[in-house]
Protein backbone atom coordinates (compact mmCIF):
# COMPACT_ATOMS: atom_id res chain seq x y z
CA UNK A 1 0.00 0.00 0.00
CA UNK A 2 1.75 3.47 -1.14
CA UNK A 3 1.13 6.19 1.61
CA UNK A 4 -0.72 9.26 1.72
CA UNK A 5 0.73 12.46 0.78
CA UNK A 6 0.84 14.76 3.80
CA UNK A 7 2.12 18.63 3.73
CA UNK A 8 4.81 20.48 6.71
CA UNK A 9 4.24 23.93 6.47
CA UNK A 10 7.75 26.14 7.25
CA UNK A 11 8.45 29.15 9.11
CA UNK A 12 8.10 31.25 5.63
CA UNK A 13 4.71 29.20 4.55
CA UNK A 14 6.03 26.97 2.23
CA UNK A 15 3.98 23.89 2.13
CA UNK A 16 6.40 20.45 1.47
CA UNK A 17 4.91 17.62 0.63
CA UNK A 18 6.22 13.87 2.27
CA UNK A 19 5.55 10.42 2.86
CA UNK A 20 5.53 8.43 6.08
CA UNK A 21 6.20 4.52 6.32
CA UNK A 22 7.27 2.06 8.67
CA UNK A 23 6.46 2.34 12.20
CA UNK A 24 10.07 0.80 13.63
CA UNK A 25 11.72 2.67 16.55
CA UNK A 26 14.29 5.22 14.50
CA UNK A 27 13.30 7.52 11.95
CA UNK A 28 15.24 7.53 9.02
CA UNK A 29 14.70 10.44 6.16
CA UNK A 30 15.61 9.53 2.69
CA UNK A 31 16.26 12.53 0.16
CA UNK A 32 16.63 12.48 -3.54
CA UNK A 33 19.19 14.35 -5.13
CA UNK A 34 17.80 17.31 -6.53
CA UNK A 35 14.56 16.24 -8.17
CA UNK A 36 11.50 14.05 -7.54
CA UNK A 37 7.80 13.39 -7.00
CA UNK A 38 7.07 11.41 -3.97
CA UNK A 39 4.17 9.53 -5.27
CA UNK A 40 6.21 8.67 -8.35
CA UNK A 41 8.80 7.64 -6.10
CA UNK A 42 6.78 3.97 -5.27
CA UNK A 43 6.24 3.47 -8.79
CA UNK A 44 9.47 2.28 -9.27
CA UNK A 45 9.71 -1.29 -7.69
CA UNK A 46 13.09 -1.24 -6.60
CA UNK A 47 12.77 2.05 -4.75
CA UNK A 48 9.49 1.39 -2.99
CA UNK A 49 11.06 -1.72 -2.32
CA UNK A 50 14.02 0.11 -0.50
CA UNK A 51 11.75 2.02 1.04
CA UNK A 52 9.23 -1.02 2.63
CA UNK A 53 12.65 -2.69 3.65
CA UNK A 54 13.63 0.44 5.25
CA UNK A 55 10.39 0.57 6.84
CA UNK A 56 10.60 -2.55 8.51
CA UNK A 57 13.61 -1.22 10.61
CA UNK A 58 12.24 2.37 11.06
CA UNK A 59 9.63 4.87 10.69
CA UNK A 60 10.75 6.33 6.79
CA UNK A 61 9.96 10.40 5.53
CA UNK A 62 11.01 11.05 2.33
CA UNK A 63 9.88 14.87 0.49
CA UNK A 64 9.69 16.60 -1.85
CA UNK A 65 11.65 19.79 -1.34
CA UNK A 66 9.98 23.24 -2.28
CA UNK A 67 10.04 23.60 -5.80
CA UNK A 68 9.99 19.83 -6.84
CA UNK A 69 7.23 17.60 -7.15
CA UNK A 70 4.08 18.16 -4.59
CA UNK A 71 5.72 20.94 -2.71
CA UNK A 72 5.46 24.37 -3.79
CA UNK A 73 6.53 25.29 -6.73
CA UNK A 74 9.25 28.33 -6.36
CA UNK A 75 9.19 31.91 -8.44
CA UNK A 76 11.07 32.45 -11.61
CA UNK A 77 14.81 33.14 -10.63
CA UNK A 78 14.53 32.66 -6.89
CA UNK A 79 16.59 29.52 -6.41
CA UNK A 80 15.98 27.71 -2.96
CA UNK A 81 18.99 28.33 -0.61
CA UNK A 82 20.66 25.78 1.45
CA UNK A 83 19.28 26.83 4.70
CA UNK A 84 15.59 26.59 3.13
CA UNK A 85 16.14 23.57 2.23
CA UNK A 86 17.00 22.71 5.48
CA UNK A 87 13.97 24.55 6.99
CA UNK A 88 11.97 21.67 4.52
CA UNK A 89 13.76 18.59 6.19
CA UNK A 90 13.18 20.35 9.37
CA UNK A 91 9.58 21.11 9.08
CA UNK A 92 8.74 17.62 8.09
CA UNK A 93 10.53 16.13 10.87
CA UNK A 94 8.52 18.39 13.08
CA UNK A 95 5.52 17.60 12.17
CA UNK A 96 5.58 13.64 12.72
CA UNK A 97 7.00 14.61 15.71
CA UNK A 98 10.72 13.33 15.33
CA UNK A 99 13.40 13.81 17.74
CA UNK A 100 15.83 12.20 16.27
CA UNK A 101 16.56 10.61 13.00
CA UNK A 102 19.35 8.78 10.60
CA UNK A 103 19.57 10.53 7.47
CA UNK A 104 19.89 8.80 3.83
CA UNK A 105 21.62 11.49 1.57
CA UNK A 106 21.52 10.22 -2.15
CA UNK A 107 24.06 11.79 -4.54
CA UNK A 108 23.83 15.93 -4.13
CA UNK A 109 21.66 15.75 -0.95
CA UNK A 110 24.39 14.16 0.81
CA UNK A 111 25.34 17.99 0.93
CA UNK A 112 21.93 19.07 2.88
CA UNK A 113 21.79 16.08 4.90
CA UNK A 114 25.44 17.15 6.32
CA UNK A 115 24.48 20.65 6.98
CA UNK A 116 21.44 19.50 8.64
CA UNK A 117 23.51 17.52 11.01
CA UNK A 118 26.02 19.81 11.61
CA UNK A 119 23.45 22.90 12.43
CA UNK A 120 21.24 20.47 14.43
CA UNK A 121 23.41 17.05 16.54
CA UNK A 122 20.65 17.09 19.15
CA UNK A 123 18.33 15.62 16.49
CA UNK A 124 20.51 13.35 14.18
CA UNK A 125 21.51 9.57 15.09
CA UNK A 126 23.82 9.06 12.05
CA UNK A 127 24.44 10.34 8.32
CA UNK A 128 24.23 8.11 5.53
CA UNK A 129 25.88 9.61 1.99
CA UNK A 130 25.62 7.94 -0.90
CA UNK A 131 28.18 8.83 -3.40
CA UNK A 132 28.28 12.48 -2.85
CA UNK A 133 29.63 14.20 -6.27
CA UNK A 134 32.56 16.73 -6.34
CA UNK A 135 32.05 20.54 -5.38
CA UNK A 136 33.06 22.16 -9.21
CA UNK A 137 34.37 25.58 -8.77
CA UNK A 138 35.58 28.66 -10.75
CA UNK A 139 35.00 29.17 -14.03
CA UNK A 140 34.56 25.25 -14.62
CA UNK A 141 31.52 25.97 -12.78
CA UNK A 142 30.39 28.63 -14.98
CA UNK A 143 30.32 27.26 -17.82
CA UNK A 144 28.84 23.61 -16.19
CA UNK A 145 25.89 25.86 -14.78
CA UNK A 146 25.14 27.44 -18.13
CA UNK A 147 25.93 24.88 -20.52
CA UNK A 148 24.03 21.86 -18.64
CA UNK A 149 21.14 24.39 -17.15
CA UNK A 150 20.82 24.91 -21.58
CA UNK A 151 20.63 21.54 -21.89
CA UNK A 152 17.80 21.11 -19.42
CA UNK A 153 15.67 23.30 -20.94
CA UNK A 154 15.82 22.10 -24.55
CA UNK A 155 15.37 18.09 -23.54
CA UNK A 156 13.99 18.02 -19.91
CA UNK A 157 10.89 15.58 -19.58
CA UNK A 158 12.18 13.81 -23.58
CA UNK A 159 12.73 9.85 -23.22
CA UNK A 160 15.93 10.52 -25.02
CA UNK A 161 17.29 12.65 -22.25
CA UNK A 162 15.85 10.28 -19.55
CA UNK A 163 17.91 7.35 -21.44
CA UNK A 164 21.45 9.70 -21.29
CA UNK A 165 21.27 9.63 -18.19
CA UNK A 166 20.06 6.22 -17.12
CA UNK A 167 23.16 5.37 -19.58
CA UNK A 168 25.18 7.39 -17.48
CA UNK A 169 24.48 6.97 -14.03
CA UNK A 170 22.71 3.63 -13.75
CA UNK A 171 24.29 1.77 -17.07
CA UNK A 172 23.18 -1.95 -16.10
CA UNK A 173 19.40 -0.46 -16.12
CA UNK A 174 20.45 1.05 -19.57
CA UNK A 175 17.94 -1.27 -21.38
CA UNK A 176 15.20 -1.47 -18.87
CA UNK A 177 13.12 0.81 -21.19
CA UNK A 178 10.21 0.64 -17.91
CA UNK A 179 13.03 2.17 -15.55
CA UNK A 180 13.97 4.86 -18.45
CA UNK A 181 10.48 5.63 -18.87
CA UNK A 182 10.23 6.12 -14.73
CA UNK A 183 13.00 8.36 -15.22
CA UNK A 184 11.41 10.48 -17.68
CA UNK A 185 7.92 11.06 -15.67
CA UNK A 186 9.68 11.54 -12.63
CA UNK A 187 11.27 14.19 -14.49
CA UNK A 188 7.83 15.92 -15.79
CA UNK A 189 6.31 15.34 -12.38
CA UNK A 190 9.02 17.03 -10.72
CA UNK A 191 8.53 20.55 -12.33
CA UNK A 192 8.95 22.12 -15.20
CA UNK A 193 12.56 22.72 -16.99
CA UNK A 194 12.83 26.02 -15.68
CA UNK A 195 12.15 24.50 -12.18
CA UNK A 196 14.91 21.90 -12.68
CA UNK A 197 17.24 24.53 -14.15
CA UNK A 198 16.68 26.03 -11.02
CA UNK A 199 17.12 22.89 -8.52
CA UNK A 200 20.26 22.42 -11.06
CA UNK A 201 22.20 25.79 -10.21
CA UNK A 202 21.44 25.43 -6.21
CA UNK A 203 23.31 22.38 -6.29
CA UNK A 204 26.16 23.03 -8.54
CA UNK A 205 26.57 26.52 -6.93
CA UNK A 206 26.51 25.13 -3.52
CA UNK A 207 29.70 23.99 -1.82
CA UNK A 208 29.71 22.61 1.85
CA UNK A 209 33.16 21.44 2.00
CA UNK A 210 34.40 23.53 4.87
CA UNK A 211 31.08 22.30 6.67
CA UNK A 212 32.02 18.52 6.80
CA UNK A 213 34.48 19.01 9.59
CA UNK A 214 32.03 20.70 11.94
CA UNK A 215 29.89 16.65 11.42
CA UNK A 216 30.05 14.99 14.84
CA UNK A 217 27.53 12.30 14.39
CA UNK A 218 28.62 8.74 13.17
CA UNK A 219 28.74 8.93 9.58
CA UNK A 220 28.72 6.15 6.40
CA UNK A 221 29.69 7.14 3.29
CA UNK A 222 29.18 4.69 0.30
CA UNK A 223 30.16 4.37 -2.96
CA UNK A 224 30.58 1.85 -6.06
CA UNK A 225 34.04 1.97 -7.53
CA UNK A 226 33.23 3.12 -10.71
CA UNK A 227 31.53 5.75 -9.65
CA UNK A 228 33.49 7.26 -6.76
CA UNK A 229 33.93 11.00 -7.85
CA UNK A 230 34.09 12.92 -4.60
CA UNK A 231 33.12 10.25 -2.15
CA UNK A 232 36.43 9.30 -0.43
CA UNK A 233 37.09 12.97 -0.13
CA UNK A 234 33.52 14.05 1.43
CA UNK A 235 34.14 10.96 3.85
CA UNK A 236 37.81 11.98 4.96
CA UNK A 237 36.48 15.48 5.60
CA UNK A 238 33.67 13.95 8.19
CA UNK A 239 35.64 13.19 11.62
CA UNK A 240 35.38 9.50 12.12
CA UNK A 241 33.12 8.48 9.34
CA UNK A 242 33.15 4.86 7.79
CA UNK A 243 33.76 4.72 4.08
CA UNK A 244 33.04 1.89 2.29
CA UNK A 245 33.52 1.32 -1.38
CA UNK A 246 31.49 -1.30 -2.83
CA UNK A 247 31.75 -3.26 -6.63
CA UNK A 248 30.04 -1.93 -9.52
CA UNK A 249 29.87 0.94 -11.62
CA UNK A 250 26.97 2.40 -11.09
CA UNK A 251 26.31 5.98 -9.66
CA UNK A 252 22.46 5.34 -9.09
CA UNK A 253 21.87 4.06 -6.02
CA UNK A 254 18.76 1.75 -7.13
CA UNK A 255 20.91 0.32 -10.04
CA UNK A 256 23.54 -1.99 -10.01
CA UNK A 257 24.09 -4.25 -6.52
CA UNK A 258 21.50 -2.19 -4.82
CA UNK A 259 21.00 -5.03 -2.20
CA UNK A 260 24.72 -4.62 -0.85
CA UNK A 261 24.18 -1.00 -0.77
CA UNK A 262 20.84 -1.50 1.14
CA UNK A 263 22.42 -3.82 3.87
CA UNK A 264 25.29 -1.79 4.82
CA UNK A 265 22.90 0.87 5.08
CA UNK A 266 20.46 -1.02 7.16
CA UNK A 267 23.49 -2.10 9.57
CA UNK A 268 24.31 1.72 10.15
CA UNK A 269 20.79 2.32 11.22
CA UNK A 270 19.88 -0.51 13.59
CA UNK A 271 24.06 0.15 15.05
CA UNK A 272 23.20 3.93 15.56
CA UNK A 273 19.88 3.27 16.67
CA UNK A 274 20.46 3.67 20.41
CA UNK A 275 23.72 5.14 20.48
CA UNK A 276 22.83 8.44 22.99
CA UNK A 277 24.70 11.34 21.40
CA UNK A 278 25.87 14.24 23.39
CA UNK A 279 27.71 17.17 21.09
CA UNK A 280 28.68 20.35 22.54
CA UNK A 281 29.38 21.38 18.82
CA UNK A 282 26.84 22.80 16.17
CA UNK A 283 27.64 24.43 13.10
CA UNK A 284 26.46 28.48 13.31
CA UNK A 285 26.80 31.62 11.64
CA UNK A 286 27.66 33.73 13.89
CA UNK A 287 27.37 37.99 13.74
CA UNK A 288 29.27 40.64 15.45
CA UNK A 289 28.49 44.32 15.16
CA UNK A 290 30.32 47.52 15.99
CA UNK A 291 28.82 51.31 16.36
CA UNK A 292 31.99 52.73 14.72
CA UNK A 293 32.64 56.62 16.32
CA UNK A 294 31.23 56.01 19.55
CA UNK A 295 32.88 57.67 21.14
CA UNK A 296 32.95 60.65 19.48
CA UNK A 297 29.10 60.27 19.02
CA UNK A 298 29.23 59.74 22.87
CA UNK A 299 30.84 63.10 23.51
CA UNK A 300 28.69 65.10 20.95
CA UNK A 301 25.50 63.65 22.56
CA UNK A 302 26.20 63.83 26.45
CA UNK A 303 26.06 61.04 29.14
CA UNK A 304 21.56 61.15 28.86
CA UNK A 305 22.06 61.69 25.09
CA UNK A 306 24.30 58.22 24.29
CA UNK A 307 22.08 56.65 26.67
CA UNK A 308 18.93 57.02 24.65
CA UNK A 309 20.87 56.73 20.87
CA UNK A 310 22.32 53.51 22.44
CA UNK A 311 18.79 52.37 24.08
CA UNK A 312 17.51 52.39 19.99
CA UNK A 313 20.27 50.82 18.96
CA UNK A 314 19.73 47.78 21.31
CA UNK A 315 15.92 47.63 20.36
CA UNK A 316 16.57 47.81 16.62
CA UNK A 317 19.11 45.28 16.29
CA UNK A 318 17.25 43.23 18.94
CA UNK A 319 13.85 43.08 16.30
CA UNK A 320 15.72 42.80 13.38
CA UNK A 321 17.74 39.14 15.40
CA UNK A 322 13.84 38.28 16.33
CA UNK A 323 13.21 38.90 13.11
CA UNK A 324 15.49 36.95 11.35
CA UNK A 325 15.52 33.92 13.80
CA UNK A 326 18.85 35.00 15.39
CA UNK A 327 19.85 34.75 19.51
CA UNK A 328 21.81 37.32 20.89
CA UNK A 329 24.56 35.79 22.61
CA UNK A 330 26.67 38.65 24.27
CA UNK A 331 26.07 42.10 23.99
CA UNK A 332 29.39 44.61 25.36
CA UNK A 333 28.70 48.84 25.12
CA UNK A 334 27.69 49.08 21.40
CA UNK A 335 28.52 45.84 19.99
CA UNK A 336 26.76 42.79 19.31
CA UNK A 337 27.41 39.30 19.11
CA UNK A 338 24.55 36.66 17.41
CA UNK A 339 23.91 33.84 15.82
CA UNK A 340 22.04 32.03 13.22
CA UNK A 341 20.96 28.80 11.76
CA UNK A 342 21.45 30.26 8.26
CA UNK A 343 23.92 32.22 6.85
CA UNK A 344 21.47 33.74 4.39
CA UNK A 345 19.02 34.69 7.26
CA UNK A 346 21.89 36.30 9.00
CA UNK A 347 23.29 38.38 6.24
CA UNK A 348 19.84 39.71 5.70
CA UNK A 349 19.55 40.42 9.11
CA UNK A 350 22.78 42.48 8.89
CA UNK A 351 21.56 44.35 5.81
CA UNK A 352 18.53 45.62 7.84
CA UNK A 353 20.44 46.34 11.23
CA UNK A 354 23.11 48.40 9.05
CA UNK A 355 20.16 50.31 7.74
CA UNK A 356 18.11 50.99 10.31
CA UNK A 357 21.01 51.72 12.66
CA UNK A 358 21.80 54.62 9.69
CA UNK A 359 18.59 56.02 10.00
CA UNK A 360 19.37 57.06 13.28
CA UNK A 361 22.77 58.82 12.68
CA UNK A 362 24.44 55.63 13.43
CA UNK A 363 27.23 53.72 11.01
CA UNK A 364 28.31 50.21 12.07
CA UNK A 365 30.80 47.68 10.66
CA UNK A 366 29.67 43.80 10.98
CA UNK A 367 31.37 40.47 10.27
CA UNK A 368 29.94 37.12 9.40
CA UNK A 369 31.48 33.99 9.57
CA UNK A 370 29.88 30.35 9.44
CA UNK A 371 31.77 27.51 11.23
CA UNK A 372 32.01 24.68 14.12
CA UNK A 373 31.06 26.67 17.75
CA UNK A 374 31.39 25.00 21.11
CA UNK A 375 28.05 25.78 23.40
CA UNK A 376 28.93 26.13 26.68
CA UNK A 377 25.21 27.22 27.86
CA UNK A 378 24.10 30.33 26.40
CA UNK A 379 27.38 31.23 25.10
CA UNK A 380 29.13 29.90 22.13
CA UNK A 381 33.04 29.59 22.11
CA UNK A 382 35.65 28.67 19.64
CA UNK A 383 37.74 29.23 16.44
CA UNK A 384 34.69 30.22 14.39
CA UNK A 385 33.77 33.01 17.13
CA UNK A 386 37.30 34.17 17.00
CA UNK A 387 37.22 34.50 12.93
CA UNK A 388 33.85 35.93 12.99
CA UNK A 389 34.86 38.32 15.50
CA UNK A 390 38.12 39.36 13.44
CA UNK A 391 35.96 39.87 10.43
CA UNK A 392 34.32 42.27 11.91
CA UNK A 393 37.33 43.93 13.26
CA UNK A 394 38.14 44.45 9.44
CA UNK A 395 35.03 45.71 8.34
CA UNK A 396 34.26 49.73 7.61
CA UNK A 397 31.99 51.93 8.86
CA UNK A 398 28.54 50.88 6.83
CA UNK A 399 30.29 47.43 5.80
CA UNK A 400 29.20 44.07 5.89
CA UNK A 401 31.94 40.94 5.42
CA UNK A 402 31.60 37.87 5.25
CA UNK A 403 33.69 34.78 5.25
CA UNK A 404 34.23 32.23 2.30
CA UNK A 405 32.48 29.78 4.12
CA UNK A 406 29.24 31.88 4.02
CA UNK A 407 29.54 33.32 0.35
CA UNK A 408 29.82 29.32 0.11
CA UNK A 409 26.46 28.20 1.69
CA UNK A 410 23.76 30.95 0.23
CA UNK A 411 23.57 30.10 -3.45
CA UNK A 412 20.04 31.21 -5.12
CA UNK A 413 20.11 33.79 -2.22
CA UNK A 414 19.44 36.65 -4.26
CA UNK A 415 22.65 38.05 -2.14
CA UNK A 416 25.67 40.12 -4.28
CA UNK A 417 28.98 39.80 -2.87
CA UNK A 418 32.32 41.80 -3.89
CA UNK A 419 35.86 40.71 -3.76
CA UNK A 420 37.19 42.24 -0.50
CA UNK A 421 40.26 40.22 -1.35
CA UNK A 422 42.64 38.03 0.94
CA UNK A 423 43.12 38.87 4.53
CA UNK A 424 45.18 37.51 7.41
CA UNK A 425 43.37 37.50 10.96
CA UNK A 426 44.98 37.92 14.07
CA UNK A 427 45.63 34.38 15.85
CA UNK A 428 44.33 32.46 13.31
CA UNK A 429 46.93 30.79 10.91
CA UNK A 430 45.84 30.89 7.42
CA UNK A 431 44.95 33.86 6.07
CA UNK A 432 40.48 34.38 4.38
CA UNK A 433 39.31 35.62 1.30
CA UNK A 434 36.66 37.76 2.76
CA UNK A 435 33.76 38.98 0.64
CA UNK A 436 31.86 42.33 0.85
CA UNK A 437 27.96 42.51 0.87
CA UNK A 438 26.74 44.06 -2.24
CA UNK A 439 23.06 43.98 -2.52
CA UNK A 440 20.55 41.70 -0.98
CA UNK A 441 17.05 40.42 -3.10
CA UNK A 442 14.29 40.07 -1.48
CA UNK A 443 15.55 41.54 2.02
CA UNK A 444 12.39 41.45 3.60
Amino acid sequence: MVPETRYARTTDRTHVAYKVSGDGPIDVLVMRAWSSNTENDWRDPVLSGILRRLGSIGRVVHLDRRGTGLSDRIEAGNTPTVEQRIDDMRAVLDAIGSERVVLVGLAHASALCAVFAATYPERTAGLIAWSPPWTVVGRDRDALISGYGDKIRAEWGTFEHAREIVRTVAPSRAEDTDFVEWIRRDHQESGTAEDAVAQWRMVAETNVDDILPSVHVPALVLWRAGSELASRYFAGRIPGATATELPGEDHAFISGDWRAALAEMEAFIERVADLEIESDRVLATVLFSDIVGSTRTADALGDRGWRELLERHHALVRRELARHRGREVDTAGDGFFAAFDGPARAIRCAVRMRDGLRDLGLEVRIGLHAGECERAGSALRGVAVHIGARIGSLARGGEILASSTVRDLVAGSGIGFEDAGIHPLKGVPEPWRLYRIAGVANSD
